[in-house]
């Protein structure tokens, strides 16, 4: 059983403070005592601030004094409290508490961010906060606070990136963006890093502005551009471009194609109802013990009855077989890891339930604000590396030696 804490407050004061007063709910509330505390609190360090402001030399000097007071309406923590600010004669006192022009305590605007992150849009937050605190918000406002977020994601996404990351995984989230009076659904391309230590990291996220190797180009380079000297292994979705764009940038880095992604094109050729028995046909393909053994198989997938019927699902394998097979060379515990890019799918589904009320975006700018305050909140539950890492990090060190490397 718990015991109780010891309280820093004696009950002597508590008592003196209750002295008088009914015992009731209201105590809590913004009219009782909680809330005259919660004003003479922030009053008193109000005033403290003042005598250090009046204390300085060069006030002094000045003869500046104190001046009375000014009322202001200000939003502390859930409610709104009615301040006398302290004024000086020069009218150059500016609290660092409760700073000129501001009406809301520090936190006030996290709990704002907060509920945008959830994908609530300007509105259902105004709407939400008068509920449950009673505090009437502005919907400029509410847009003013996320706003400010967009420096934060630029900072975000140019911040300088580790040297070295031993897998590197892409693929695409597709989004409904106004662009030009039209609603297009463009594609927003993320990126997670994995570190030679196991860590995960978001690395940005661009959206697609040109099709094909051009832009993937623009993103590898701004990657390196950003610190980032050597990818081992990247793991992509077959994007047109890509495996060339990658190796331009960062010739040594051995490209892997997402098995997961190939099976779902090989899916497109055939009828529902057909779609389970061929990704069982398949299967043998990308579980075999070598890439000599996996040709084999793929042959023999060709020459069967699914082969027959579908020429184009052996024939995509096989245009893409140079990026099939480099998971080959290790144990099936690191294939997980390498052939399927369920970290980022994991990501694109959590990002896909805060965006899901969102009919469309009216600016790129928008989606970007609510996506990175998603990823930055998924990022925060990251804290350990995935169970299989400790298998793949020997293996990966043996396979790439020297490039391989722990910092710290």
């Amino acid at each position: 059983m718990a015991r109780r804490s010891k309280p820093t407050i004696d009950d002597e004061l508590i008592d003196q403070l209750l002295e008088g007063r009914e015992h009731s709910a209201a105590l809590l509330g913004n009219d009782g005592l909680i809330g005259e505390l919660k004003k003479r609190l922030a009053e008193r360090m109000l005033s403290a601030e003042m005598e250090e402001h009046l204390d300085g030399e060069e006030q002094q000097a000045a003869g500046n004094h104190r001046n009375g007071y000014s009322r202001k309406s200000v939003t502390m923590a859930d409610d709104q409290v009615v301040l006398d600010i302290p004024r000086d004669r020069n009218g150059q006192f500016d609290p660092l508490l409760i700073p000129k022009y501001a009406r809301r305590f520090p936190g006030f605007d996290d709990k704002i961010i907060a509920l945008y992150a959830r994908g609530m849009s300007t509105r259902d937050i105004q709407a939400h906060v008068e509920e449950l605190y009673g505090i009437t918000v502005s919907p400029s406002l509410v847009s003013a606070v996320t706003e400010a977020v967009m420096d934060e994601a630029v900072a975000w996404q140019n911040r300088p990136l580790e040297a070295t990351y031993a897998i590197v995984y892409f693929d695409a989230l597709r989004v409904k963006i106004r662009d030009e009076g039209l609603v297009r659904n463009k594609a927003v391309y993320l990126a997670i890093g994995v570190t030679c230590a196991g860590t995960k990291e978001v690395l940005g996220l661009w959206i697609e502005q040109t099709e094909g190797a051009k832009f993937w180009m623009r993103v590898m380079t701004e990657i390196r551009g950003r610190g980032t000297t050597d990818i081992l292994i990247a793991v992509v979705d077959g994007l047109k471009g890509f495996p060339e764009a990658i190796t331009a940038v960062f010739p040594a880095t051995v490209v892997q194609t997402c098995i997961v992604h190939l099976i779902r094109y090989s899916m497109q050729f055939a009828s529902w109802k057909e779609r389970k028995a061929i990704a069982k046909a398949l299967r043998p393909v990308y579980a075999a013990p070598s890439a000599q053994a996996a040709a084999a198989v793929l042959d023999d997938f060709e020459e069967g009855p699914w082969g027959q019927k579908y020429p184009p699902i052996a024939a995509s394998w096989r245009r893409k077989w140079e990026q099939v097979i480099p998971f080959f060379a290790f144990s099936p515990e690191v294939r997980k890891i390498l052939y399927t890019t369920n970290a980022i799918e994991s990501l694109h589904s959590q990002i896909r339930k805060t965006i899901r009320n969102k009919g469309h975006f009216p600016h790129d700018e928008a989606a970007t604000k609510l996506i990175y305050l998603s990823l930055r909140q998924i990022e925060a539950k990251w804290k350990r590396p995935p169970k299989e890492w400790h298998a793949a990090k020997s293996q990966l060190a043996i396979q790439f030696g020297e490039r391989f490397t722990i910092e710290g």
